[in-house]
């Protein structure tokens, strides 16, 4: 990587750990561009040179995190109901945690659930706006991201391993029966 991608990286870095330090001490709207690009030491133009808003610092962080989960989703793997993706799923939780109970404890849990929605959307592929599929997909991410949460919130009582196990055994990927739609 040149230097100039790895020094926008680590401002990148810099805005997204302050952001979510001051998040710590106060809500997204009494939180101010000056005050993140302070603590981060970085210049007001870095800032707005990458993010248009604080919250789209939210949402970029959540869009690459789904990219680099993408880039190590198995070759011709990319069906979320594999035992093999929902395991890598539990581990990413696990991996990004603080930042994601930084988000529930914030009220920002929905927009990791829209990330994920447009996330899996985009791997799946266009279907019709009210097809039994979609509505499957919608029920997966949505129990999914709710079990993690529920998980990382007790302080990790079982291992990611354990989770996809459970989460595997729990929602099974069936087609409906025929003659039901």
């Amino acid at each position: 990587m040149d230097k100039r991608k790895e020094a926008n990286l680590r401002v990148r870095r810099q805005i997204t750990d302050t952001l979510f330090a001051l998040m710590q001490k106060k809500s997204l709207s009494e939180i101010t561009v000056s005050e993140i690009v302070k603590g981060a030491g970085v210049a007001r133009a870095s800032f707005y040179r990458n993010y248009c808003s604080k919250e789209d610092v939210l949402v970029m962080l959540i869009r690459d995190v789904l990219d680099d989960f993408r880039s190590k989703l198995s070759p011709g793997q990319e069906s979320f109901y594999t035992y093999e993706n929902i395991l890598l799923s539990f581990r990413y939780f696990h991996a990004y945690r603080t930042y994601l109970l930084d988000l529930y404890h914030s009220g920002f849990l929905s927009v990791v659930l829209e990330e994920l929605n447009q996330f899996h959307e985009s791997i799946e592929g266009t279907m019709p706006s009210s097809s039994i599929e979609k509505y499957q997909l919608y029920m997966y991410i949505g129990a999914l991201c709710n079990t993690a949460m529920e998980w990382l919130l007790e302080r990790d009582s079982a291992t990611p391993e354990e989770m996809a196990q459970f989460f595997f055994r729990a929602i099974p990927s069936i087609p409906p029966p025929s003659g039901i739609r």
